[in-house]
């Protein structure tokens, strides 16, 4: 596997952007736009995912690149419940609403697969590369 040097460069990270925008423009039409609570925070969750995927790759530590994913995969499963609720008060259609829930359940899985292949890894990460 090929060194990842910024975590823009993750596929995961890639694909959590991409469904970040998708929910902020979701958010964008009525009658979501006029529930500013709701509309805030599945924008909050979407974007917590990338961000945690980003902050975790930041810290340089394999544990915490776990522990950070973790996080991200959680976000994941939020984002999901809040297009559950949002299609069961009629903000989405259910096309769109099947859609986005099979794309962030092929992230969480994705995330999952990470996690995994770091916990089997034997790096422990940039910040313990010159420490003897």
């Amino acid at each position: 596997m090929a060194t990842i040097k910024r975590f823009e460069d993750l596929e995961i990270w890639k694909e959590a952007r991409r469904l970040s925008f998708e929910v902020y423009k979701l958010t964008c039409e009525p009658p979501f736009a006029t529930d500013f609570r709701f509309r805030d925070q599945i924008r909050a969750a979407a974007g917590s995912v990338m961000d945690n995927i980003a902050e975790g790759f930041e810290r340089s530590g394999r544990l915490e690149v776990v522990n950070f994913l973790g996080f991200a995969k959680g976000s994941a499963g939020e984002v999901r419940s809040q297009l559950h609720r949002a299609f069961d008060q009629t903000y989405i259609k259910e096309a769109t609403y099947q859609a986005k829930i099979e794309e962030y359940e092929k992230l969480s899985a994705s995330i999952a697969g990470f996690i995994s292949y770091l916990n089997r890894s034997e790096i422990k990460g940039q910040k313990f590369k010159d420490r003897r």
